[in-house]
């Protein structure tokens, strides 16, 4: 197996610092061109498409009839998952519940401006929104917690996963009964840039979604890009990215530990940990080592790809504002600060999909059970996006009134403008005329 990397942050060059920055979807131009047979062959033939590629790409044998999960199927779900996990996931949701609940703004509100004239916002739930929840990694029902729970307190219409099936045809069971507690009882058996055009076009069995939510691989990433046009993409959530920082007073086994977390997601992963002590770079070397061996084959050749390749490592950083300076550029998916006071880092962070805050706050607790939303965004994301949350679920329309008293003194104003800017139809619809009797026409237009 090859070294963890250990990078010296002040000896890079400009270009290699660059290159530490590239993550999985910042090239995607190989998926782009290979998802746009998939994409329209979904268009023309819809559900048998899907049916073809379930097989081609998931190994899985399903039909027409059974491209939706059905009751009898949730049913079964709950008889084979064991109560531990049903509490568990049950738990999961009481929080997420709970914040997003918080979360969801007023419905509506109205603000005087001036006497007379008032504006406001009225807010509705988006008509129709497909729910990505990925599974060729692993299956991940803490994704439908994190998806559902937000879509049930906005009120979504009509809300639906996409989601691979397996090679016997089934929907994992934990997905299944994580998303009937979540308040979401339609699934269907679609995954990859296939479950997208589908949301995008619509099939004879899957609404056409107006957005589309949820994490995936490049394939899902790069379908989204080029179904803009058709369907809003939401928040760029691609292939898991972190960043550990531990200062001088951080435990090195923890942050060793906890690099691993998303680091153990795929090979497409990127996951560093960044520190200003060589003692606890040195140190967290060494526990990642021992740590991998108390984790399944699979997982460690995921994290050590991440962790030996150009999208990972160990990061060390000659002084506190470097390390920071590295972080709000890199703009990570999930950033975790370990140290006495890890408070005191806070307000140097601009730039990060969540920051958990301390030893105690590992970016698991927060992937499952926390409450926040673990559906952040990648690649760069962070420095324009937010974490997913109601209102991904909800639009705000604009609303105006103003009494007629309150006209004129307004309209003066926008009329100066209207003129400014060459408007006629605007600055007469302002003029101190408009509410004048009409006047009788006495000559025929010229049209008539």
């Amino acid at each position: 197996m090859k070294s963890i990397n250990l990078i010296e942050l002040s000896k890079l060059s400009p270009q290699q610092r660059k290159s530490l920055m590239l993550r999985t979807e910042s090239d995607l131009s190989t998926y782009a061109n290979a998802v746009l047979p998939i994409i329209e062959d979904v268009r023309n033939r819809g559900d048998a498409a899907l049916v073809h590629y379930a097989a081609q790409f998931e190994g899985a044998a399903i039909g027409l009839e059974s491209i939706q999960v059905s009751p009898a199927e949730f049913d079964a779900a709950f008889a084979m998952l064991d109560p531990k996990v049903v509490a568990a996931i049950e738990y999961g949701i009481e929080n997420i519940r709970s914040f997003h609940t918080a979360q969801k703004p007023v419905q509506y509100w109205m603000k005087e401006l001036r006497p007379g004239a008032f504006a406001g916002e009225r807010i509705t739930p988006i008509d129709t929104v497909a729910l990505y929840v990925p599974r060729g990694k692993g299956s991940f029902p803490s994704t439908v917690m994190m998806l559902c729970v937000p879509a049930v307190v906005a009120q979504v219409p009509t809300a639906y996963i996409l989601t691979p099936a397996g090679p016997d045809g089934r929907v994992d069971a934990a997905t299944l009964v994580a998303a009937r507690l979540a308040g979401i009882e339609t699934i269907f058996k679609v995954g990859g840039s296939q479950a997208v055009a589908a949301a995008a076009f619509g099939t004879s069995t899957i609404p056409k979604a107006d957005k589309i939510l949820g994490p995936g691989s490049p394939w899902v990433m790069a379908a989204k890009r080029a179904l803009v046009d058709h369907l809003d993409p939401g928040i760029p959530a691609g292939p898991s990215e972190s960043i550990v920082f531990a200062d001088a007073s951080a435990d090195a086994r923890l942050a060793a530990l906890d690099v691993l977390i998303e680091a153990e997601h795929g090979p497409d992963s990127s996951a560093f940990l960044v520190t200003t002590s060589r003692a606890i770079a040195s140190a967290a070397i060494d526990w990642i080592a021992h740590f991998w061996n108390e984790m399944s084959a699979r997982r460690v050749e995921f994290s050590a790809t991440v962790l030996t390749g150009p999208r990972g490592g160990v990061l060390l950083a000659d002084s506190v504002p470097s390390a920071m300076d590295f972080i709000n550029d890199y703009a990570p998916e999930h950033l975790e600060i370990l140290g006495a006071e890890p408070f005191g880092y806070l307000h140097q962070i601009r730039n990060a999909g969540e920051i958990l805050l301390g030893h105690a706050t590992p970016m698991s607790i927060a992937n499952f059970v926390l409450g926040p939303n673990a559906v952040l965004p990648t690649s760069f994301g962070a420095k324009t996006v937010s974490a997913l949350s109601v209102h991904d679920f909800i639009k705000r329309t604009s609303i105006g009134y103003v009494t007629t008293k309150a006209f004129p003194p307004m309209a003066a104003m926008g009329r100066e403008l209207a003129i400014y800017e060459g408007f006629d139809a605007h600055a007469l619809a302002l003029a101190p005329q408009r509410f004048d009797p009409p006047v009788a026409r006495t000559q025929p237009m010229a049209a008539e």
